[in-house]
């Protein structure tokens, strides 16, 4: 390109230069000069030499991101992960199979373990060779290699991975490799300009542009434990994954990791962890093998407008206690059923995902101030965070018949085996045995097997008492505390006037 940029602009200037001789030629040097506005000199004494006139300047530098995809790509790495699948095991013996499926070609034996290939995108980010890349690019894989940028191909090892965040970390052994810098993926802000770097469809290194759409974004797809994603509409391709999301500075600021699309092409909303929380998980799987979070042993969810209308609170923002589990960090610090968690340390938090993200990304063993309203009153709770185990599968719910009120469901009064078989913290409540489809209870989200066990925070045992507490809440959602599959969870219901 500099090359017909340069031939452009000196046949620009060239065509000027024989324009004005030509002229000279044609019209008599008296008639230039004229022209020229030198008739006077001439005319005062000799001749005066005009100046030629200097060359065209070179056009101003471009507006684009040339000079910082320069600086990017010799750290974006492609990725191939290969792993030897093993055929399921045939029902039934090989001399049991009919001939007639021999004569369509059928072969039991042909059916061998083979060797399946996946493509994605990492980055560089030390210069003796580790890579970032997701952990669904290179999970299971027996074999795994990295095509660097200066058409090398290195073996590569999966130090660590992550699948709560989707992050890995690989090694090649090289040195002196372009390490491209960490940003400050806090700081990025919702309209910022955003470069994705990758080899999509296995095409190539290639580079899209586009935004920051929204932060704090959770999609639940794959293992959905610890999501607080970087929305983007800088198109995203199946084998971008485990590419960089950089700033217009050229620093690192997310992981590109998913899609959301119909048909599996971008249509302009993609997905990147965090730098902030790939820097972490990295560190952490690279000098100790595993990453530890902490926990706080509760149980939380949004706050709707009706939540918020129904617990007094100021706005529709902080995570809803619904359980605490018992000797848990939570419970020793004096959090309740119905608290509204706002703040960890002085952190606003907007949702139950920036709570769980906030406790998940601090050590445990540390101890954190908790800002939250009780009863519509602040008040401010200290817990020493315990560290996250594995989640405990939750107990089934059962269905039964009875009543119906205004709230659309038939509810009936819970059995002591019920309750012990879905670990209640009391042998009260209501069965949701049937839902109204066309009633509030549905519009809420209530489904047959919840257990309701308060109404407006207090304990329902029979069927009277929750028809009360209905009809003492005249103009104001009824707030429902469900046990659902093991989990306690806020509703609120609409009730309609009597």
């Amino acid at each position: 390109m500099s090359g017909i940029g340069s031939g452009v602009r000196l046949r620009t200037a060239s065509m000027l230069a024989g324009g004005v001789a030509s002229f000279a030629l044609l019209l008599g040097a008296g008639a230039i000069g004229a022209d020229l506005g030198v008739r006077s000199a001439r005319a005062a004494g000799p001749v005066v030499a005009v100046e030629a006139a200097p060359p065209l300047a070179a056009p101003p530098a471009s507006a684009g991101y040339a000079d910082v995809v320069v600086r990017v790509a010799p750290s974006i790495v492609t990725v191939r992960a290969e792993r030897l699948v093993k055929p399921a095991a045939l029902p039934f013996d090989e001399k049991d199979l009919p001939p007639v499926f021999r004569e369509f070609g059928f072969n039991p034996r042909g059916l061998t373990p083979h060797r399946e290939g996946g493509l994605g995108s990492g980055v560089i980010v030390s210069a003796d060779g580790y890579v970032l890349t997701n952990n669904h690019v290179v999970e299971n894989a027996d074999k795994v290699k990295v095509d660097l940028p200066d058409r090398r191909t290195l073996d590569a090892k999966v130090v660590g991975a992550d699948g709560p965040s989707d992050l890995a970390i690989l090694k090649v052994e090289a040195a002196g490799l372009p390490a491209l810098p960490f940003g400050n993926s806090d700081a990025i802000r919702v309209g910022d300009v955003v470069l994705a770097f990758g080899n999509p469809l296995g095409v190539g290194q290639t580079v899209t542009m586009g935004i920051v759409s929204a932060k704090g974004r959770a999609t639940g797809v794959g293992d959905g434990s610890f999501e607080d994603f970087l929305q983007t509409d800088a198109p995203i391709n199946q084998g971008n994954s485990g590419g960089a999301l950089v700033d217009t500075q050229g620093r690192l600021v997310g992981i590109n990791s998913q899609i959301l699309s119909p048909s599996g092409g971008n249509i302009g909303i993609g997905f990147a962890i965090p730098a902030k929380m790939a820097e972490t998980v990295m560190s952490q799987l690279v000098h100790g093998g595993h990453v530890r979070r902490a926990q706080l042993g509760v149980t939380v969810q949004g706050v709707t407008s009706d939540l918020a209308e129904s617990l007094g609170l100021e706005g529709v923002r902080g995570a809803l206690v619904s359980d605490v589990s018992k000797d848990s960090p939570g419970e020793r610090a004096g959090l309740e059923r119905g608290d509204v968690i706002v703040s960890v340390d002085g952190h606003a938090v907007d949702d139950g995902n920036a709570l769980r993200n906030r406790i998940a990304g601090t050590a445990p063993g540390t101890s954190v101030a908790l800002g939250i309203v009780r009863d519509g009153h602040p008040q401010t709770l200290h817990a020493n965070l315990g560290e996250l185990r594995s989640a405990q599968a939750g107990a089934d719910a059962n269905g039964g018949s009875e009543a119906r009120g205004r709230l659309g469901l038939a509810v009936r009064p819970v059995t002591p085996d019920e309750a012990a078989q879905l670990h209640l913290d009391s042998k009260t409540g209501l069965v949701v045995a049937q839902v109204d489809p066309a009633g509030p209870a549905a519009d809420s989200g209530i489904r047959p097997g919840d257990v309701i066990e308060q109404v407006n925070r207090r304990p329902v045992n029979d069927v009277g008492q929750l028809k009360a507490a209905v009809a003492a809440s005249p103009g104001r959602p009824v707030l429902l505390l469900v046990n659902r599959d093991g989990q306690s969870l806020f509703l609120t219901v609409e009730a309609p006037r009597a």
